[in-house]
């Protein structure tokens, strides 16, 4: 595997902003769900630092839970246009306020499929929050709610998202250089 500082073209989001964002999510939610009865679901596995410090900038009485979900391949930069859940939830979310939280949203495909799959479980209510928008790449409908930052499309890593299944560790959100990278055979 390459160095990250190898192939990183730029840094997107330092984290300073990132974190100042989250915590005015966190804020946001707080507002909107005084009372609690809200879940947040994850999506595994790149939403995981971002939901957790979502989580600990979220004020009122929440729980969470994961999904998995594969749409992505090794290597691959854009979305397969299908979702498969590979972990389904342990908890109940009949009647409760959940917020789907996401790493990035990009062709919509895969969340699109995941709020249709929730839906049937009947939710009080059911949004999303995504750190990450790309716009320009959307081809299914996706409602936002909290969104982090709108960003171009540029294949991104760090902060959650991967490099190969590397680098989710990275506290900011970088740009790969595509003239640099070398993706595994």
């Amino acid at each position: 595997m390459q160095n990250y500082k190898d192939v990183l073209a730029e840094i997107l989001i330092d984290t300073e902003t990132l974190q100042a964002r989250i915590k005015e999510l966190g804020a946001q939610i707080s507002v909107d769900y005084p009372d609690g009865n809200l879940l947040l679901i994850c999506i595994l596995r790149g939403g995981v630092p971002f939901m957790v410090d979502l989580s600990r900038n979220i004020t009122s009485p929440h729980m969470v839970d994961f999904m998995a979900v594969s749409s992505y391949g090794a290597g691959k930069r854009e979305s397969s246009g299908s979702a498969r859940v590979t972990l389904d939830l342990q908890t109940d979310i009949h009647d409760k306020n959940v917020i789907l939280v996401e790493d990035i949203v990009d062709s919509g495909h895969t969340i699109s499929s995941v709020l249709h799959m929730l839906e049937t479980r009947q939710p009080k209510s059911l949004k999303v929050c995504t750190l990450l928008d790309k716009p320009e790449r959307r081809e299914a409908e996706v409602p936002i709610h909290y969104l982090g930052f709108s960003i171009p499309n540029k294949f991104v890593f760090g902060y959650g998202l991967d490099l190969d299944e590397y680098y989710r560790n990275l506290p900011f959100v970088g740009v790969v250089d595509l003239d640099k990278y070398k993706p595994p055979l």
